[in-house]
């Protein structure tokens, strides 16, 4: 038995005649904006970044008008296709620990070729929001600075893996050494015993002490004053939920 057409022809009036003072739902103000747009999150084990990176993309996708209303191409460094997993694989085994930096660079490289073109480039051309977990600014910091390669050698690297690709924003999440050192429990350089780590930085680099966090953070902060127009810092040592607000008060302003 068919049901009752007054409903549909009831929509079908308030279709053609849409009710006074009613306005469809448009996307965040903010968010709106990054369509088409790559955004970076970096920062050191420890800032909280991957927390507000999950917050970001789950607002992005949320629909008008709490959220963005947006298609959002979520990937992470090393990995995100799957030769990068491959490769992400190869970094974080502790058979590795003789890998040398330069071969840990080529390698974190190569991974981003494959990333960039797989995945980044195509959804940037649908309009697509990108959200990296790490990008080429976590090269400088450890591989760079407080690994010890050069710039140049990088720069050079660089140049083939991303072939002109780069964010459009690399948010940076802050925190001091101390309070990095509390959040992931490295306080002191870790014992080689005992199971795997959750951290990428954690695991077949689990050497690496409270000097070298020292390094990867001044790295992040000298990129950022170098490059403003390309950065933004978050003071990264208050809640989630203060953080969160943080980011987004940062995002209104520059992309106002």
């Amino acid at each position: 038995m068919n049901a009752d057409p007054a409903p549909r022809a009831s929509a079908e009036r308030e279709a053609c005649h849409p009710v006074v003072g009613y306005s469809p739902p448009v996307p965040h103000p903010i968010l709106s904006r990054l369509a088409g747009r790559f955004v970076a999150f970096e920062g050191g084990d420890g800032s909280g970044k991957s927390t507000q990176l999950k917050r970001f993309v789950d607002l992005c996708r949320a629909p008008a008008p709490e959220g963005g209303g947006l298609t959002v191409c979520e990937v992470r460094e090393p990995g995100g296709t799957d030769i990068g997993e491959k490769i992400r694989a190869v970094l974080l085994d502790r058979a590795n620990a003789g890998m040398s930096l330069r071969c840990e660079m080529l390698l974190y490289m190569a991974s981003r070729a494959q990333l960039i073109e797989q995945r980044i480039a195509p959804a940037l051309a649908r309009g697509e929001v990108v959200v990296a977990d790490r990008f080429l600014a976590s090269t400088y910091a450890y591989q760079g600075a407080a690994g010890g390669l050069s710039k140049a050698e990088i720069d050079a690297v660089a140049g083939t893996a991303c072939h002109g690709v780069l964010p459009h924003l690399n948010i940076v999440f802050d925190v001091d050494e101390q309070t990095a050192g509390r959040r992931t429990g490295v306080v002191a350089p870790p014992s080689r015993k005992g199971g795997g780590a959750s951290s990428l930085f954690a695991d077949r680099m689990e050497d690496r002490d409270a000097e070298f966090r020292r390094k990867v953070r001044q790295s992040y902060l000298h990129q950022a004053k170098g490059d403003p127009d390309r950065f933004l810092v978050i003071d990264a040592r208050g809640e989630p939920d203060s953080v969160f607000a943080s980011l987004l008060d940062g995002l209104s302003s520059r992309l106002r």
